[in-house]
């Protein structure tokens, strides 16, 4: 066998040497990103204080957007692109799922569920946050527990999992409320303080939100047992491994930091957009756990 000039040799051996590992085995989403200098992440437009639209036209802003954030710095790093663009692209409860699986959103961090229904449709990172299901009402209808709620109108939000809960509820115990399906839970909210539905039915968290914008935030009180614990985590495709491991890395990493803490007290113990009301929120501890150990289970596997 003829061998190779030794600077021939040389050369081509540097070559390998240098070239990105990654350059021959892109798949999936970390490969569309590469090629087309762009990720496109998924936003919610009212999910307060997770993932809403601030003060910048188009642009999000939230607890679930800073881990969002962090993921895109991972990527950048790990396919060498300090450059990447980011695209922003407006998802609601019912159009979340779709625009995953069909390639328009490569990243959606707000306020999902990871449940076993969802994960036969998405992959799901490291959970982000633990949650309640509870009722948001006027401290003056009375309302403490879901008993109370016989015979009512009760808002929630379409294509959620309280929506799901609250119509098996209302099934299973004969209840005889009229539910209203609301598109977002700004809309869910306006139903609730115009008087259309004496409680809202919603993740707790997030009704804090929804509270903290309310015209007289001190009218309103979070009740309820809660009926369920959920996990939000970051949905990526189905199948999607070698993305997922990196989105899983980035939030793992910021947890191993500490860098949660802050991101935390930002959106849960400090003031903030858009009336720089505080939602008072100690962080859980569910959710401490969480932090200290990583998981990508739904709260019904765990």
């Amino acid at each position: 066998m003829r061998m190779l000039p030794k600077v021939l040799a040389s050369t081509i051996a540097a070559t390998l040497i240098c070239a990105p590992a990654f350059a021959a085995e892109l798949t999936g989403t970390l490969k569309k990103i590469k090629e087309t200098g762009t990720i496109t992440l998924g936003h919610r437009d009212a999910s307060i204080p997770f993932s809403y639209l601030g003060t910048e036209p188009g642009k999000p802003v939230g607890y679930s957007h800073d881990i969002q954030l962090k993921v895109v710095e991972a990527i950048k790093q790990e396919l060498g692109m300090p450059e990447l663009k980011v695209r922003y692209n407006l998802v609601t409860s019912q159009t979340r799922i779709p625009l995953v699986q069909n390639g328009t959103v490569d990243l959606e961090c707000g306020s999902t569920t990871n449940n076993l229904e969802r994960q036969k449709q998405v992959g799901f990172s490291v959970g982000i946050f633990e949650v309640g299901t509870r009722l948001l009402s006027k401290k003056s209808a009375g309302v403490n527990e879901f008993d109370d709620l016989k015979g009512k109108n009760v808002v929630t939000t379409a294509g959620t999992t309280s929506e799901r809960l609250l119509k098996s509820m209302n099934a299973e115990k004969q209840m005889g409320m009229n539910i209203i399906s609301a598109k977002d839970h700004g809309e869910s909210f306006l139903m609730l303080e115009s008087g259309r539905a004496v409680a809202f039915m919603m993740d707790d968290a997030l009704l804090y939100g929804e509270m903290a914008k309310a015209k007289k935030p001190d009218d309103w009180v979070v009740t309820g047992k809660p009926q369920s614990f959920e996990i939000y985590g970051c949905m990526v495709r189905k199948g999607d491994d070698a993305f997922k491991k990196v989105v899983d890395k980035a939030i793992a990493d910021t947890y191993a930091s500490g860098e949660i803490t802050g991101i935390y007290d930002k959106w849960f113990t400090q003031p903030i957009p858009p009336k720089g009301l505080n939602l008072n929120f100690p962080m859980s501890d569910e959710l401490k756990k969480l932090v200290a150990n990583p998981t990508d289970k739904s709260a019904e596997e765990i």
